[in-house]
């Protein structure tokens, strides 16, 4: 859903190394997380945002140091700091409906897209829901890596599958 706009949305771009690379963060004016991607798949991250809001502008500006600490802390191992990480998205209702739904599966657990989907009340819409999470802006903040096949496999995860494992495996899921 492109946002009709005349001038281009101004968000800062932070960078910050990762034991599975390096994170790019995208962030509003008010320190809002609106992207969180890898760098290598800024590409894909440049054209989802594009898709979302229209014209982007992004500049290098440092995100907000909490921030940083809490992302940092995931990856040190406190995986509860995430939920502390201010975010906004843009989307169709749709999607930021199954956005929000993400961020309520529990660390440590996963979820098949069609349990996800029954979740949302539209058991028929597992493709729907799939397609929606391919499409999630905010990787880990928002555990798109959370969801998995119904027959318990690894399926597509947007920074790639052994990333989807790695943070699996640092949640306490064994795969």
């Amino acid at each position: 859903m492109v946002k009709p706009t005349q001038n281009p949305e101004a968000f800062g771009l932070d960078r910050l190394t990762t034991p599975i690379g390096t994170a790019l963060l995208v962030t509003d004016t008010d320190g809002a997380l609106r992207a969180l991607d890898w760098e290598d798949y800024e590409r894909r991250m440049r054209e989802l945002l594009h898709l979302q809001y229209g014209a982007v502008d992004l500049r290098a500006q440092r995100a907000p140091a909490e921030m940083r600490s809490a992302l940092s802390g995931y990856f040190e191992g406190d995986l509860g700091r995430l939920t502390t990480i201010k975010w906004r998205v843009a989307g169709t209702p749709f999607q930021r409906k199954v956005w929000t739904a993400l961020a309520t599966i529990p660390i440590g657990t996963t979820q098949s897209y069609g349990a996800l989907a029954a979740k949302l009340d539209m058991p028929k819409a597992v493709r729907a829901v799939g397609h929606a999470n391919g499409s999630n802006p905010i990787s880990v903040v928002l555990p798109c890596h959370r969801l998995i096949g119904a027959n318990g496999s690894l399926v597509k995860y947007g920074g790639g599958l052994e990333r989807k494992r790695w943070l699996l495996r640092h949640e306490g899921v064994e795969v």
